[in-house]
Formats: C-alpha cells, structure tokens, sequence
C-alpha cells in the first residue's frame, strides 16, 4: 500500500501506510533513508503538527493548549505521548527535563474529565505544572505517538485537535 497523508486537520498531519511497501520500493526507499523504518498502522500512528490551527508556525512566543474531551481522550490499547522536538528535530531542553508527556505520566483531569495539555515556554502555574511540555522560544513540532490504535484512529475518525 502506498503512502499516504490526511490534510492538515487542526494543525495536524497524519501520515498512513508508511510501513506497508508491498512492491513499492521507491517509498521504502525513502523511509529508510529519512527514517529508520516504519511501524505498521496496527502497531503505531504519529501525528505530525508544525503549525497551529490557523496554519501560523509553532513558536515558543505562543502559548498552545492541547485539549481532549473526556470521550475523547487518545483511543489506543498501548498508550499515547505527545513528543517535542526544537527546528533541527532534536528535543527540546527546558527545566523540567520533559521530552515527552502522555498518559504514563500523573496528569491532571479537570473536573468534566477532560485532560488538557499546555504547550507553553512559561511555567502555566504550579496547579498545571503536570500538565506542562516547555516549548523553546523559537521554532518547534510535536509528535502524538499512538501505540496499538484502536480503529477510530485507523479509519480517520478519530483526530486531536488543538
């Protein structure tokens, strides 16, 4: 199967059949040389956001808030983190020495059961520190890494918005 991407759905890009190549040995041949491989859409599903829900750059001069409804949370049978990386796809230092935040860490639900991830180079407070991923001040990207998703995800019926 080839490859192939979803238009940007709230600032996200999703990019199916990276790891089924079949016969198509042009695209295997471009997965492993920017990537070292691909996980079947089975295993693993990632996300991709460089923009905002406007289309405007993600930079650290913004604060972003990743929200899921309590329904909504990441339908996976594995887990979910969303990941950070600075312009040069390298993670990003910050204070806290998070890379990664997801639902193996102690986050914090609002009272509706909601979750909502803060984006932010600014501390948001000491109430939402759990719930905090630094961004640098300038340029970055995240990642939502999906692991055994459940067939909302799969079907395209299921997206994060921010």
């Amino acid at each position: 199967m080839a490859q192939s991407e979803s238009a940007p759905q709230g600032g996200w890009t999703i990019h199916h059949g990276l790891g089924e190549y079949g016969t198509d040995y042009a695209n295997r041949a471009i997965v492993a040389l920017v990537r070292l491989g691909a996980n079947l859409a089975a295993d693993a599903v990632y996300p991709h956001a460089t923009t905002d829900a406007d289309g405007q750059p993600l930079t650290g001069q913004h604060r972003y808030l990743l929200h899921f409804d309590a329904d909504q949370l990441p339908p996976v049978r594995g887990f979910w983190s969303l990941s950070m990386y600075n312009d040069k796809q390298f993670f990003v230092d910050n204070p806290l020495g998070r890379y990664a935040i997801g639902d193996r860490d102690d986050l914090r639900a609002n009272p509706d059961g909601s979750l909502d991830i803060h984006i932010q180079q600014q501390s948001p407070g000491p109430e939402q520190e759990s719930n905090w991923l630094p961004a640098p001040a300038g340029h970055f990207n995240l990642f939502l890494r999906l692991y055994w998703p459940e067939q909302p995800v799969l079907d395209g019926t299921w997206t994060p918005r921010r």
